[in-house]
């Protein structure tokens, strides 16, 4: 069921002069709700915060492990909460709590490469249930999952930052207060832009 907004129509006509086309359809235009720059910023909503990007920057993606945080036009698929440590917040997004059990696949090798997992498992992974928070709150970015590539790139997340806003290994990282807006905010035509420097 899609969620209504009262303000979605004003925020639509403050945000006109920021609509782009897609390069391969030129009859769909976009409105890009979340637009992300190197050195760290990005534009939300009319408003400039702060993030983390990987430690290669912004960049066309090669390869696994590369800490390249991808450049694009993506959508987020669905987003996984600790419901443990956070509230479980207000998004149009699919939206599931994480247990101990869950994982992520960036073994190329692995046919499940680039997906949910149930851990343990003899396949390289990363863990979701991490002690260190910046997995409490994580949207997953639509990059190299229709289709799958192995070895392309895999678990480019939205998620929390570190302290200091210190590089991930190729997510896009916010304070978990800005993260929790983006996903409330977030709505069917919104898309992340995430530009390379010029």
């Amino acid at each position: 069921m899609s969620k209504k907004r009262g303000p979605q129509m004003e925020r639509r006509k403050q945000q006109a002069d920021r609509l782009i086309d897609l390069p391969e359809r030129h009859d769909i235009t976009i409105l890009v709700d979340l637009v992300v720059y190197p050195p760290g910023i990005a534009e939300w909503n009319n408003l400039r915060i702060r993030c983390a990007l990987g430690t290669g920057g912004i960049s066309k993606k090669q390869n696994e492990g590369d800490g390249i945080t991808p450049a694009g036009i993506f959508p987020l698929r669905q987003a996984f909460f600790r419901s443990d440590r956070t509230n479980r917040p207000e998004t149009i997004l699919p939206i599931s709590a994480l247990t101990r059990s869950d994982g992520w696949s960036d073994d190329p090798d692995d046919p499940r490469y680039n997906r949910q997992i149930s851990i343990p498992t003899k396949n390289h992974h990363e863990t979701l249930w991490r002690a260190d928070g910046v997995y409490d709150l994580i949207a997953v970015i639509g990059y190299n999952d229709r289709p799958v590539i192995p070895g392309a790139g895999s678990a480019i997340f939205l998620h929390v930052a570190k302290l200091g806003y210190a590089p991930t290994e190729g997510c896009v990282a916010f304070a978990l207060s800005d993260l929790c807006r983006i996903l409330n905010e977030w709505d069917e035509t919104s898309v992340l832009d995430i530009r390379a420097e010029t």
